[in-house]
């Protein structure tokens, strides 16, 4: 038996997907890409398919991961190609290596987000994160199926810094790859010309902006000038803290209220070094996989 780690993306408009339409997509596309799945044993036998740490509904991210259980042993690269080919556009096979010992969601132990913000200047924004960095601990409230609970969305984030929309590219990735040695992600989340854009994030037609003022949801002047982007890096703890959890807490703090839904994207996943940077959680297992001679590891 072989165990193989997957580093994917949720991407655009895939990026409203639950996590179990997620995993059913993923299972139907390893069937499609004909891999040699081990499978439960009983009445009713499932492939051998782990999660960790599945982003939430309605948040992109650049950083998903998932072990795999073989009944044979395959090449990483072909497995990555042919399983990338079978998945749906939006769902993209960014890394596949062979595991290394230990838990994968041992080392998941906090995420980088990029929060845009449109509508929200990015000195406005700024000056409200550092009011939040302050406190000690900022309540916040969320519905579950249980009901309305309180949460210390403070205590989860590590560190937070605020950028404009006007950033160049490089400069986001730089910000990122402080905190997640990541030189790669540089796509912005949400478009950067200073275009209104709809609830999916995209660029908003004249037909979104005529619903959305109507409904006193959109100040067009607002949503046209620079915004902030929030880049944090927040521990997954229990109870998780979401992007909006954040965004409720600086709401709390400073009353920020963005005129359009802002956009999350998780950028990495990892453990915490003594320096709050994250370990990619593949590091171990890439190491092992150049140990074994002839079963290469496959990173774009």
């Amino acid at each position: 038996m072989q165990r193989l780690r997957l580093r994917f993306a949720k991407r655009e408009r895939l990026r409203f997907t639950s996590h179990r339409d997620v995993a059913r997509s993923m299972e139907r596309a390893l069937r499609r890409a004909g891999v040699p799945m081990a499978y439960s044993q009983g009445f009713n036998p499932h492939p051998k398919v782990s999660w960790a740490g599945a982003a939430p509904t309605g948040a992109a991210s650049e950083a998903e991961y998932v072990e795999l259980a073989l009944a044979e042993v395959v090449d990483p690269l072909v497995l990555a190609r042919e399983l990338d080919t079978a998945l749906p556009p939006g769902l993209d096979v960014v890394e596949a290596t062979v595991a290394g010992p230990g838990s994968l969601a041992e080392r998941l132990t906090a995420s980088c987000w990029r929060i845009d913000v449109p509508g929200i200047d990015p000195e406005a924004l700024r000056a409200a994160t550092e009011l939040m960095l302050a406190e000690s601990a900022v309540q916040v409230e969320r519905m579950t199926k249980n009901g309305l609970r309180a949460i210390d969305a403070r205590a989860a984030i590590v560190r937070a810094e605020v950028l404009s929309s006007e950033s160049d590219p490089e400069t986001v990735s730089a910000t990122v790859s402080t905190i997640t040695g990541e030189s790669t992600l540089l796509a912005p989340a949400v478009p950067t010309s200073g275009a209104a854009t709809n609830r999916s994030g995209e660029p908003a037609t004249q037909g979104d902006e005529v619903v959305a003022r109507r409904a006193g949801q959109l100040d067009r002047r607002a949503v046209q000038r620079p915004y902030g982007i929030l880049v944090a890096v927040v521990r997954q703890v229990t109870p998780t803290v979401r992007p909006d959890d954040v965004l409720s807490a600086l709401r709390v703090v400073a009353a920020v209220e963005p005129p359009v839904p802002a956009k999350a994207t998780r950028m990495a996943q990892g453990r915490l070094d003594d320096d709050g940077r994250l370990v990619d959680p593949l590091t171990a297992d890439r190491a092992v996989a150049r140990a074994e001679s002839g079963v290469p590891c496959h990173r774009e």
